[in-house]
């Protein structure tokens, strides 16, 4: 029984392949120690499971009453069974608890040298990233590259949270006037949803993110991206009418557009065109869906603290078109 339910493992992986917040498919070093431990500690408890039940089973059939026969002797305890029940277990429990004190300072180790530094602020309700060596802002998108070690220091801007991308490993708590850390090295590139997994409010559930893992030069090409200033819009065209209205109506007091605005309430949007996702990583980085976002945030993402401005759909347009010019 124990070694079809280990060579079963291996297709509970599978099916759990099609759910994209599954910690049961891992995709680094560190959830790859997670599930490690957690394979072994499953192995563990079917074994015990089996053995018990199996002499369970065994004595009540051998020893169930039959008519005739005669009242059982009483036995007042056996000392070799007795030292027995007392060895297995904390055999057990050794094997259990060597690999998993190695599991947790393995985990909790300090960031191998070389590692790419990423500097996590929770908001509510949205993810905000910064690497403080490349000079490089973005939110609710974390780009890192495949094979090379990442240190997230986690804090947060307001109340607790908890960043959780499942196929990386574990949560960590962000707390705020605390700092975090976690680091990890991806094994494949790929794109692999997050969310907070601390309830934070109203939009607790409408917190998300992304991590893209990328070759190196992707990634590298991502920060060249991200450093350069955002184009400046045609002469004459929407999205000129669209940055005076990110000036004038509210927006630039919130959010930062490199040479345009400094607003830090909200997410640095100097590239938003180049992300796929809006709110939080709740919406596609559409225009269809960038206009709705504009049109009524309140009704988009409960609790979210950006207002309904009240534009006119004209408005919305001129201000989409500057939205999506920033590349």
């Amino acid at each position: 029984m124990v070694l079809s339910l280990a060579l079963l493992l291996p297709t509970l992986a599978r099916a759990a392949q099609r759910f994209p917040q599954t910690t049961l498919d891992p995709q680094s070093d560190y959830a790859g120690l997670i599930q490690r431990l957690l394979v072994d500690l499953v192995f563990w408890v079917v074994l015990i499971l089996v053995v018990v039940e199996g002499v369970l089973i065994v004595t009540v059939l051998r020893f169930r009453a039959r008519p005739g026969a005669p009242q059982p002797k009483a036995v007042h305890g056996n000392t070799a069974l007795e030292i027995a029940w007392t060895i297995a277990p904390a055999l057990i429990l050794a094997a259990i608890a060597v690999p998993t004190v190695s599991t947790i300072f393995r985990t909790q180790s300090p960031a191998p040298a070389g590692a790419l530094a990423v500097r996590v602020v929770a908001h509510q309700w949205w993810w905000e990233f910064r690497y403080p060596r490349l000079g490089v802002v973005t939110a609710n998108e974390l780009h890192v590259p495949v094979g090379r070690p990442v240190e997230l220091t986690l804090e947060s801007a307001d109340v607790i949270h908890s960043f959780w991308v499942p196929a990386i490993g574990g949560k960590r708590d962000v707390v705020p006037a605390h700092l975090n850390r976690l680091w990890f090295t991806p094994r494949t590139t790929g794109t692999f949803p997050g969310q907070c997994a601390e309830m934070c409010g109203i939009s607790h559930a409408n917190m998300r993110m992304t991590l893209v893992v990328e070759p190196p030069t992707d990634f590298e090409h991502w920060v060249t991206l991200q450093r350069s200033p955002p184009a400046e819009p045609a002469a004459d065209s929407a999205a000129v009418r669209g940055r005076e209205m990110f000036e004038n109506v509210g927006c630039a007091a919130c959010h930062t557009v490199r040479g345009v605005s400094a607003g830090v309430l909200g997410p640095d949007l100097t590239h938003l065109a180049s992300r796929s996702s809006i709110a939080g990583a709740v919406y596609p980085n559409t225009p269809e869906m960038l206009g709705k976002w504009i049109e009524d945030p309140p009704a988009r993402k409960p609790g979210t603290q950006m207002p309904k401005l009240g534009l006119q759909p004209g408005q919305i347009t001129d201000l989409v078109a500057y939205l999506r010019s920033l590349r």
